[in-house]
Protein backbone atom coordinates (compact mmCIF):
# COMPACT_ATOMS: atom_id res chain seq x y z
CA UNK A 1 0.00 0.00 0.00
CA UNK A 2 1.29 3.46 -0.90
CA UNK A 3 2.00 6.11 1.73
CA UNK A 4 1.87 9.22 -0.51
CA UNK A 5 -1.19 11.48 -0.77
CA UNK A 6 -1.66 14.79 -2.55
CA UNK A 7 -4.66 17.06 -2.16
CA UNK A 8 -5.33 20.17 -4.24
CA UNK A 9 -7.96 22.91 -3.93
CA UNK A 10 -10.10 21.21 -1.30
CA UNK A 11 -11.56 23.68 1.19
CA UNK A 12 -8.70 25.59 2.86
CA UNK A 13 -6.14 23.26 1.28
CA UNK A 14 -4.59 24.69 -1.86
CA UNK A 15 -1.87 22.04 -2.02
CA UNK A 16 -0.96 19.34 0.49
CA UNK A 17 1.80 16.89 -0.43
CA UNK A 18 2.13 14.28 2.30
CA UNK A 19 4.51 11.29 2.34
CA UNK A 20 3.61 9.50 5.56
CA UNK A 21 6.27 8.02 7.81
CA UNK A 22 5.92 5.46 10.59
CA UNK A 23 4.84 8.40 12.75
CA UNK A 24 3.52 11.52 11.04
CA UNK A 25 2.55 14.74 12.83
CA UNK A 26 0.43 17.50 11.29
CA UNK A 27 0.59 20.99 12.81
CA UNK A 28 -0.89 24.34 11.88
CA UNK A 29 -3.57 26.82 12.94
CA UNK A 30 -7.22 25.87 13.26
CA UNK A 31 -9.21 25.44 10.05
CA UNK A 32 -6.21 24.82 7.79
CA UNK A 33 -7.37 21.41 6.59
CA UNK A 34 -5.59 18.91 8.82
CA UNK A 35 -8.76 17.03 9.71
CA UNK A 36 -9.95 17.16 6.10
CA UNK A 37 -6.63 15.60 5.05
CA UNK A 38 -7.01 12.78 7.56
CA UNK A 39 -10.60 12.08 6.52
CA UNK A 40 -9.59 11.90 2.86
CA UNK A 41 -6.75 9.56 3.83
CA UNK A 42 -9.30 7.34 5.59
CA UNK A 43 -11.53 7.41 2.51
CA UNK A 44 -8.70 6.50 0.13
CA UNK A 45 -7.64 3.55 2.28
CA UNK A 46 -11.09 2.31 3.33
CA UNK A 47 -13.54 3.51 0.65
CA UNK A 48 -15.26 0.15 0.30
CA UNK A 49 -15.63 -0.43 4.02
CA UNK A 50 -16.84 3.14 4.63
CA UNK A 51 -19.57 2.77 2.03
CA UNK A 52 -20.49 -0.65 3.40
CA UNK A 53 -21.04 0.87 6.87
CA UNK A 54 -22.90 3.90 5.57
CA UNK A 55 -25.24 1.70 3.55
CA UNK A 56 -25.75 -0.62 6.52
CA UNK A 57 -27.02 2.29 8.61
CA UNK A 58 -29.35 3.63 5.96
CA UNK A 59 -27.35 6.49 4.46
CA UNK A 60 -28.15 7.03 0.77
CA UNK A 61 -26.12 9.41 -1.39
CA UNK A 62 -27.56 8.13 -4.68
CA UNK A 63 -24.07 7.67 -6.11
CA UNK A 64 -23.54 11.43 -6.24
CA UNK A 65 -20.21 12.79 -5.05
CA UNK A 66 -21.50 16.00 -3.41
CA UNK A 67 -24.15 14.08 -1.48
CA UNK A 68 -21.52 11.54 -0.47
CA UNK A 69 -19.30 14.32 0.91
CA UNK A 70 -22.17 15.58 3.08
CA UNK A 71 -22.82 12.05 4.34
CA UNK A 72 -19.13 11.32 4.98
CA UNK A 73 -17.59 14.64 6.06
CA UNK A 74 -20.74 16.16 7.54
CA UNK A 75 -23.60 18.39 6.51
CA UNK A 76 -22.60 21.25 4.21
CA UNK A 77 -19.09 19.93 3.58
CA UNK A 78 -19.81 19.37 -0.12
CA UNK A 79 -18.88 23.04 -0.49
CA UNK A 80 -15.16 22.27 -0.05
CA UNK A 81 -15.09 20.50 -3.42
CA UNK A 82 -14.84 22.52 -6.63
CA UNK A 83 -14.04 22.09 -10.30
CA UNK A 84 -10.27 22.22 -9.67
CA UNK A 85 -10.26 19.92 -6.62
CA UNK A 86 -8.03 16.88 -6.95
CA UNK A 87 -6.89 13.85 -4.97
CA UNK A 88 -3.81 11.77 -5.79
CA UNK A 89 -2.89 8.50 -4.09
CA UNK A 90 0.49 7.00 -4.86
CA UNK A 91 0.83 9.44 -7.76
CA UNK A 92 -2.46 8.33 -9.35
CA UNK A 93 -5.32 10.78 -9.76
CA UNK A 94 -8.38 9.34 -8.02
CA UNK A 95 -11.67 10.27 -9.66
CA UNK A 96 -14.29 11.48 -7.21
CA UNK A 97 -16.88 9.33 -8.93
CA UNK A 98 -14.77 6.27 -8.16
CA UNK A 99 -14.92 7.02 -4.45
CA UNK A 100 -18.66 7.67 -4.57
CA UNK A 101 -19.50 4.52 -6.53
CA UNK A 102 -17.00 2.02 -5.12
CA UNK A 103 -18.95 -0.67 -3.29
CA UNK A 104 -17.49 -3.86 -1.92
CA UNK A 105 -19.66 -5.74 0.59
CA UNK A 106 -16.62 -7.72 1.77
CA UNK A 107 -14.20 -4.80 2.07
CA UNK A 108 -11.70 -4.89 4.93
CA UNK A 109 -10.87 -1.96 7.18
CA UNK A 110 -7.24 -0.84 7.33
CA UNK A 111 -7.45 2.45 9.25
CA UNK A 112 -8.73 3.38 12.70
CA UNK A 113 -9.41 7.10 13.20
CA UNK A 114 -9.85 8.70 16.63
CA UNK A 115 -11.51 12.07 15.92
CA UNK A 116 -11.02 15.37 17.72
CA UNK A 117 -14.74 15.31 18.66
CA UNK A 118 -14.27 12.04 20.59
CA UNK A 119 -15.87 13.45 23.76
CA UNK A 120 -19.18 13.32 21.85
CA UNK A 121 -18.86 9.53 21.70
CA UNK A 122 -20.14 9.27 25.29
CA UNK A 123 -23.66 10.25 26.28
CA UNK A 124 -24.46 9.99 29.98
CA UNK A 125 -21.24 8.04 30.33
CA UNK A 126 -21.93 5.34 27.73
CA UNK A 127 -20.75 5.06 24.10
CA UNK A 128 -23.39 6.11 21.58
CA UNK A 129 -24.37 3.77 18.72
CA UNK A 130 -23.85 4.86 15.10
CA UNK A 131 -27.58 5.47 14.57
CA UNK A 132 -27.81 7.77 17.61
CA UNK A 133 -26.23 10.59 15.63
CA UNK A 134 -27.78 12.96 13.11
CA UNK A 135 -27.36 12.00 9.42
CA UNK A 136 -25.41 15.25 9.06
CA UNK A 137 -22.74 14.29 11.61
CA UNK A 138 -19.29 13.23 10.31
CA UNK A 139 -18.90 9.53 9.54
CA UNK A 140 -15.60 9.27 11.42
CA UNK A 141 -17.22 10.42 14.68
CA UNK A 142 -20.14 8.02 14.30
CA UNK A 143 -17.89 5.10 13.35
CA UNK A 144 -15.52 5.71 16.27
CA UNK A 145 -18.44 5.88 18.69
CA UNK A 146 -19.89 2.62 17.37
CA UNK A 147 -16.55 0.87 17.82
CA UNK A 148 -16.35 2.00 21.43
CA UNK A 149 -19.88 0.76 22.06
CA UNK A 150 -19.00 -2.63 20.58
CA UNK A 151 -15.80 -2.77 22.64
CA UNK A 152 -17.38 -2.11 26.04
CA UNK A 153 -20.39 -4.35 25.39
CA UNK A 154 -18.52 -7.33 23.93
CA UNK A 155 -15.05 -7.28 25.46
CA UNK A 156 -15.99 -5.80 28.83
CA UNK A 157 -19.48 -7.24 29.07
CA UNK A 158 -18.82 -9.20 32.26
CA UNK A 159 -16.25 -6.85 33.74
CA UNK A 160 -17.05 -4.03 36.13
CA UNK A 161 -13.60 -2.43 35.98
CA UNK A 162 -12.13 -1.01 32.75
CA UNK A 163 -9.10 0.68 34.30
CA UNK A 164 -6.82 -0.48 35.67
CA UNK A 165 -7.21 -3.93 34.18
CA UNK A 166 -4.46 -6.51 33.94
CA UNK A 167 -3.74 -7.43 30.35
CA UNK A 168 -4.88 -4.05 29.02
CA UNK A 169 -1.81 -1.87 28.39
CA UNK A 170 1.61 -2.51 29.84
CA UNK A 171 1.84 -2.34 33.61
CA UNK A 172 4.28 0.57 33.37
CA UNK A 173 1.76 2.59 31.34
CA UNK A 174 -1.08 1.71 33.70
CA UNK A 175 0.93 3.03 36.63
CA UNK A 176 1.73 6.28 34.81
CA UNK A 177 -1.92 6.76 33.81
CA UNK A 178 -3.03 6.17 37.38
CA UNK A 179 -0.56 8.80 38.58
CA UNK A 180 -1.21 11.48 35.95
CA UNK A 181 -4.79 11.02 34.70
CA UNK A 182 -6.99 9.02 37.05
CA UNK A 183 -5.36 9.70 40.40
CA UNK A 184 -6.86 7.38 43.00
CA UNK A 185 -9.90 6.60 40.84
CA UNK A 186 -10.62 3.57 38.69
CA UNK A 187 -12.77 3.51 35.55
CA UNK A 188 -15.67 1.14 35.99
CA UNK A 189 -19.06 0.12 34.64
CA UNK A 190 -21.94 1.01 36.93
CA UNK A 191 -25.66 0.57 36.51
CA UNK A 192 -28.42 2.95 37.51
CA UNK A 193 -32.04 1.96 36.92
CA UNK A 194 -30.92 -0.86 34.59
CA UNK A 195 -28.86 1.58 32.48
CA UNK A 196 -25.12 0.93 32.21
CA UNK A 197 -22.72 3.85 32.44
CA UNK A 198 -19.01 4.47 32.87
CA UNK A 199 -18.03 5.99 36.20
CA UNK A 200 -14.91 6.95 38.07
CA UNK A 201 -14.54 5.13 41.35
CA UNK A 202 -16.52 1.96 41.80
CA UNK A 203 -19.95 0.49 42.29
CA UNK A 204 -21.76 2.26 45.12
CA UNK A 205 -19.13 4.98 45.42
CA UNK A 206 -18.80 6.49 41.98
CA UNK A 207 -18.58 9.75 40.04
CA UNK A 208 -20.73 9.99 36.89
CA UNK A 209 -19.51 11.34 33.55
CA UNK A 210 -20.66 14.95 33.99
CA UNK A 211 -18.62 15.52 37.15
CA UNK A 212 -15.36 14.22 35.70
CA UNK A 213 -12.61 16.72 34.96
CA UNK A 214 -12.42 18.05 31.40
CA UNK A 215 -9.24 16.06 30.83
CA UNK A 216 -10.83 12.82 32.04
CA UNK A 217 -13.86 13.31 29.77
CA UNK A 218 -11.55 13.87 26.81
CA UNK A 219 -9.19 11.05 27.72
CA UNK A 220 -11.54 8.15 28.41
CA UNK A 221 -12.77 7.84 24.78
CA UNK A 222 -9.12 8.01 23.68
CA UNK A 223 -8.20 5.29 26.19
CA UNK A 224 -10.99 3.05 24.91
CA UNK A 225 -9.77 3.64 21.36
CA UNK A 226 -6.28 2.58 22.42
CA UNK A 227 -7.76 -0.49 24.11
CA UNK A 228 -9.38 -1.37 20.78
CA UNK A 229 -6.04 -1.02 18.96
CA UNK A 230 -4.07 -3.04 21.53
CA UNK A 231 -6.03 -6.24 22.21
CA UNK A 232 -5.11 -8.27 25.32
CA UNK A 233 -3.58 -11.09 23.31
CA UNK A 234 -0.24 -11.94 21.78
CA UNK A 235 -1.49 -10.35 18.55
CA UNK A 236 0.24 -6.99 18.09
CA UNK A 237 -2.53 -5.34 16.06
CA UNK A 238 -6.30 -5.43 15.73
CA UNK A 239 -7.50 -7.39 12.71
CA UNK A 240 -6.19 -5.96 9.45
CA UNK A 241 -5.73 -2.42 10.80
CA UNK A 242 -2.45 -0.92 9.55
CA UNK A 243 -3.04 2.83 9.97
CA UNK A 244 -4.02 4.84 13.05
CA UNK A 245 -5.03 8.51 13.13
CA UNK A 246 -5.37 10.43 16.41
CA UNK A 247 -6.57 14.00 16.11
CA UNK A 248 -5.40 16.51 18.74
CA UNK A 249 -4.17 13.87 21.17
CA UNK A 250 -3.40 16.49 23.84
CA UNK A 251 -6.97 17.79 24.29
CA UNK A 252 -7.71 18.67 27.92
CA UNK A 253 -4.57 17.02 29.27
CA UNK A 254 -1.82 18.23 31.60
CA UNK A 255 1.72 17.95 30.11
CA UNK A 256 2.47 14.92 32.32
CA UNK A 257 -0.61 13.17 31.00
CA UNK A 258 0.39 14.11 27.44
CA UNK A 259 3.71 12.39 28.11
CA UNK A 260 1.91 9.13 28.91
CA UNK A 261 -0.27 9.43 25.81
CA UNK A 262 2.85 9.96 23.71
CA UNK A 263 4.34 6.79 25.16
CA UNK A 264 1.19 4.89 24.14
CA UNK A 265 1.50 6.39 20.65
CA UNK A 266 5.07 5.11 20.51
CA UNK A 267 3.85 1.66 21.51
CA UNK A 268 1.43 1.76 18.57
CA UNK A 269 4.38 2.57 16.31
CA UNK A 270 6.43 -0.24 17.86
CA UNK A 271 3.54 -2.66 17.22
CA UNK A 272 3.82 -1.91 13.51
CA UNK A 273 1.00 0.57 13.04
CA UNK A 274 1.60 3.56 10.78
CA UNK A 275 0.47 6.36 13.10
CA UNK A 276 -0.65 9.90 12.19
CA UNK A 277 -1.48 12.60 14.73
CA UNK A 278 -2.43 16.25 14.65
CA UNK A 279 -1.53 18.59 17.48
CA UNK A 280 -1.41 22.16 18.78
CA UNK A 281 0.99 21.16 21.56
CA UNK A 282 4.72 21.97 21.30
CA UNK A 283 5.32 19.01 23.62
CA UNK A 284 4.52 16.59 20.81
CA UNK A 285 7.13 18.17 18.54
CA UNK A 286 9.61 18.28 21.41
CA UNK A 287 9.21 14.51 21.68
CA UNK A 288 9.73 14.07 17.92
CA UNK A 289 12.78 16.35 18.02
CA UNK A 290 14.25 14.40 20.94
CA UNK A 291 13.74 11.04 19.20
CA UNK A 292 15.44 12.34 16.06
CA UNK A 293 18.42 13.81 17.92
CA UNK A 294 18.85 10.68 20.03
CA UNK A 295 18.73 8.52 16.91
CA UNK A 296 21.32 10.73 15.20
CA UNK A 297 23.52 10.40 18.29
CA UNK A 298 23.07 6.62 18.28
CA UNK A 299 21.68 6.75 21.80
CA UNK A 300 20.00 3.71 23.29
CA UNK A 301 16.44 3.14 24.46
CA UNK A 302 17.26 4.10 28.04
CA UNK A 303 18.09 7.63 26.93
CA UNK A 304 14.78 7.86 25.10
CA UNK A 305 12.83 6.61 28.10
CA UNK A 306 14.42 9.33 30.26
CA UNK A 307 12.74 11.92 28.01
CA UNK A 308 9.37 10.52 29.09
CA UNK A 309 10.35 9.80 32.71
CA UNK A 310 9.44 6.17 31.99
CA UNK A 311 10.93 3.13 33.75
CA UNK A 312 13.66 1.37 31.81
CA UNK A 313 12.12 -2.10 32.06
CA UNK A 314 12.75 -4.68 29.35
CA UNK A 315 9.28 -4.13 27.87
CA UNK A 316 9.70 -0.36 27.69
CA UNK A 317 13.25 -0.63 26.31
CA UNK A 318 11.91 -2.84 23.54
CA UNK A 319 9.49 -0.08 22.55
CA UNK A 320 12.26 2.53 22.67
CA UNK A 321 14.67 0.46 20.59
CA UNK A 322 12.05 -0.11 17.90
CA UNK A 323 10.95 3.55 17.79
CA UNK A 324 14.52 4.77 17.35
CA UNK A 325 14.61 2.88 14.05
CA UNK A 326 11.38 4.38 12.68
CA UNK A 327 10.81 7.23 10.23
CA UNK A 328 9.24 10.36 11.71
CA UNK A 329 7.62 13.09 9.58
CA UNK A 330 6.19 16.51 10.46
CA UNK A 331 4.09 18.71 8.15
CA UNK A 332 2.97 22.28 8.66
CA UNK A 333 -0.34 23.49 7.19
CA UNK A 334 -0.12 27.22 6.46
CA UNK A 335 -3.30 29.27 6.54
CA UNK A 336 -2.14 32.08 4.24
CA UNK A 337 -0.77 29.97 1.38
CA UNK A 338 -3.02 26.95 1.91
CA UNK A 339 0.02 24.72 1.39
CA UNK A 340 1.71 22.04 3.46
CA UNK A 341 5.43 22.19 4.21
CA UNK A 342 7.68 19.35 5.31
CA UNK A 343 9.33 20.56 8.54
CA UNK A 344 10.52 17.14 9.70
CA UNK A 345 14.00 18.46 10.49
CA UNK A 346 12.60 20.69 13.27
CA UNK A 347 15.76 22.79 12.96
CA UNK A 348 15.49 26.11 14.85
CA UNK A 349 18.27 27.51 12.64
CA UNK A 350 16.53 26.64 9.38
CA UNK A 351 15.99 29.71 7.15
CA UNK A 352 12.47 28.44 6.50
CA UNK A 353 10.43 30.22 9.18
CA UNK A 354 7.84 27.42 9.26
CA UNK A 355 10.46 24.87 10.32
CA UNK A 356 12.42 27.21 12.58
CA UNK A 357 9.27 28.07 14.55
CA UNK A 358 8.02 24.47 14.52
CA UNK A 359 4.92 25.37 12.58
CA UNK A 360 4.17 28.26 14.93
CA UNK A 361 4.24 26.13 18.08
CA UNK A 362 7.53 27.68 19.24
CA UNK A 363 6.68 31.28 18.27
CA UNK A 364 5.35 32.40 21.65
CA UNK A 365 8.26 30.90 23.57
CA UNK A 366 10.76 32.56 21.22
CA UNK A 367 8.98 35.92 21.44
CA UNK A 368 8.77 35.74 25.24
CA UNK A 369 12.46 34.88 25.56
CA UNK A 370 13.43 37.70 23.20
CA UNK A 371 11.27 40.26 25.02
CA UNK A 372 12.60 39.28 28.45
CA UNK A 373 16.22 39.25 27.23
CA UNK A 374 15.78 42.69 25.70
CA UNK A 375 14.21 44.09 28.86
CA UNK A 376 16.94 42.62 31.09
CA UNK A 377 19.66 43.95 28.81
CA UNK A 378 18.03 47.39 28.86
CA UNK A 379 18.01 47.49 32.66
CA UNK A 380 21.65 46.50 32.70
CA UNK A 381 22.50 49.55 30.63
Amino acid sequence: MTNHMKLANIGPIREADLAFGDLTVLVGPQATGKSIAFQFLKLLIDAGQVQQQMTRYGLDWKGEWKQFLDAYLGEGMHSIWGNTSQVLWGGEVIAAEKLAHKRNPKANEYMFLIPAQRVLALRDGWPRPFADYSPGDPYTVRDFSEKLRTLVEREFGQSEKLFPQKGRLKGELREMLAAHVFGEFSLAVDKIRQQKRLVLGGVGDSLPFMVWSAGQREFVPLLLGLYWLMPPTKTARRGKIEWVVIEELEMGLHPRAITVVLLMVLELVARGYRVCVSTHSPQVLEAVWAIQRLRDSRADAKALLKVFSAPATDAMQKIGTTVLEKELKVYYFDRKSGKSTDISGLDPANPNAAEAAWGGLAEFSAAANAAVAEAVAGRGN
